[in-house]
């Protein structure tokens, strides 16, 4: 299990959630594939190139981070997937300056819905990301948001076939 030992005090973890008609199972089922994340999330993460396994623990990409006007490639990999209610990545971009986890959380609600939660959570970050840290939170919030959004329609999509 992975554990958060030393989140950095001054870059608060930022958590953004969604509530779809979906069971956690079918959410989890989609999420565990590591190229379905480029469907939702190419609004800011380009250029993804994958290795390890293309599914669970192990599974990674690299990606281009474009960002508050900065690009950066970023390396993700998943390093806990717990069925159905939890996957947890780990972020390694500025040369290993910035060190993160992102973490979807995946809870039952009513009758065949589910709320979706994603945490990203910084365990080192760079000089610049701490001075302008409010800001570096916003915009990673509002790309999140629109993450969520847009998991939502490929959830839908993928429920009627039309993703595989």
């Amino acid at each position: 299990m992975v554990h958060d030992v030393c989140t950095v005090w001054y870059m608060r973890p930022v958590t953004v959630a969604i509530d779809v008609p979906h069971t956690p199972a079918q959410i989890y089922d989609f999420l565990d594939v590591m190229a379905h994340h480029e469907r939702f999330t190419d609004h800011y993460l380009t250029n993804w190139r994958y290795s390890g396994p293309g599914r669970g623990t192990g599974a990674c990409a690299t990606v281009t981070a474009a960002l508050g006007g900065t690009r950066t490639d970023v390396t993700i990999e998943v390093v806990e997937a717990e069925a159905p209610r939890r996957i947890v990545e780990r972020n390694v971009s500025a040369g290993g300056r910035r060190r993160a986890h992102g973490t979807y959380t995946i809870e039952p609600l009513e009758t065949g819905r589910s709320r979706v939660s994603f945490t990203y959570s910084w365990l080192r970050a760079p000089l610049a990301d701490r001075l302008l840290a409010p800001f570096v939170r916003g915009a990673m919030r509002n790309a999140n948001r629109t993450v969520m959004r847009r998991l939502a329609e490929e959830l839908a999509r993928h429920a009627t076939g039309g993703g595989s």
